[in-house]
């Protein structure tokens, strides 16, 4: 199976001064298509310090020009893995518009403000369902699940807060590349990378 696309020319010329900017501007019109289920799903990778590699999509809920932020159970295979080796890589796959980003870069866990601020914002289910589920650990059941879920809404009604879980929080990716990727016919792919050099970025393209 092979796609032909076509789209227009990517330059450098084109890109915003830096990549939190051109990621911006791509992500709004990524946003505003109707072909894209999820514009903020993203494919994060982690490894062990050994080289095992591991991958999940999860859901970018922040972005600025400190890096990209999503949360999680620190316990969780992500989560240790990047508690151990906090070299990550991120994968927005926008293939109905023959787009791709790639960020890699280093893992820092968010402040517990932070992370407050953005639980009290999630539904009260997925507020209980951050605290029933130990990420990444074997259960029995589904049953074991459920059970564990309804006692907490049990204990945490809608009209109670649910206080964050200890072990739950996020991680901003400090990106050090950030690639985009444009598709174009005969596989001659726009690939136009910012390199962070200091304080500032450098822009290089590279073969398709």
């Amino acid at each position: 199976m092979r796609e032909q696309y076509r789209t227009k020319e990517l330059t450098a010329a084109d890109l915003a001064p830096d990549p939190i900017g051109q990621f911006a501007c791509w992500f709004k019109e990524t946003a505003a298509s109707p072909a894209i289920h999820e514009p903020n799903a993203m494919v994060v990778s982690t490894a062990t310090p050994d080289g095992r590699p591991s991958s999940r999509t999860v859901l970018l809920k922040h972005y600025d020009d400190a890096g990209f932020v999503f949360f999680t159970n620190y316990g969780s295979r992500k989560g240790t893995e990047l508690t151990a080796n906090p070299q990550v890589a991120l994968l927005f796959p926008w293939h109905p518009l023959a787009r791709q980003v790639l960020v890699t870069g280093r893992a820092v866990r968010t402040g517990r403000e932070e992370t407050a601020a953005y639980f009290r914002t999630r539904p009260h289910g997925s507020q209980l369902g951050a605290w029933a589920s130990e990420q990444s650990s074997v259960i029995a059941s589904r049953e074991e699940l459920l059970t564990r879920y309804e006692e907490l809404a049990a204990r945490y009604p809608a009209s109670e807060q649910v206080p964050v879980p200890p072990e739950w929080g996020g991680f901003r990716v400090v990106p050090e590349t950030v690639e985009f990727w444009q598709g174009h016919e005969n596989r001659l792919h726009d690939r136009l990378r910012y390199v962070r050099d200091g304080d500032s970025w450098r822009v290089e393209r590279l073969a398709p």
